[in-house]
């Protein structure tokens, strides 16, 4: 799969092991930053995230950021992007498959390693449902996206 990552300074140390779990799993991944510890604005990576996966370039994305809360709401901004805070298993599959999430939000304070590649590995795998209530549902997102 085609993936954008990003994180803000708060989450640059687990990014690089989630670099390395996707590159383990054979995904073709674009990082956008941040490259190190120094200071960074989220929202200007969360923006970066959803910029890919709206051209097209990454199908989804991750961005790991201190709580994950800022992450979502920066990249929820954007148009086309349905981001989610994951720091359980169910909301990691669970997301993708009844609301089409595209952005996954991490926790770097909230959750360690071992739990963030069982997140990663959850949301990777799910697949949006082909239920009609679910999506109905998405496609009133896309209405709300367009405004109308």
């Amino acid at each position: 799969m085609r993936l954008v990552v990003g994180s803000d300074h708060a989450g640059w140390l687990i990014k690089k092991d989630v670099l390395a779990l996707l590159a383990e799993l054979g995904h073709d991944v674009t990082d956008v930053g941040s490259f190190d510890a120094r200071p960074v604005d989220f929202p200007d990576i969360a923006r970066n995230v959803a910029a890919k996966i709206i051209s097209g370039e990454a199908e989804r994305g991750i961005m790991v950021c201190g709580t994950g809360v800022g992450a979502a709401i920066a990249a929820n901004k954007m148009k086309g992007i349905r981001a989610a805070v994951c720091h359980d298993v169910h909301s990691a599959h669970q997301g993708v498959e009844h609301d089409d999430v595209n952005v996954m939000c991490l926790g770097a304070q909230i959750v360690g390693l071992w739990l963030a590649r069982d997140l990663i590995s959850a949301f990777l795998a799910a697949r949006f449902s082909t239920d009609a209530d679910f999506r109905r549902r998405v496609a009133k997102l896309h209405e709300m996206d367009a405004g109308t």
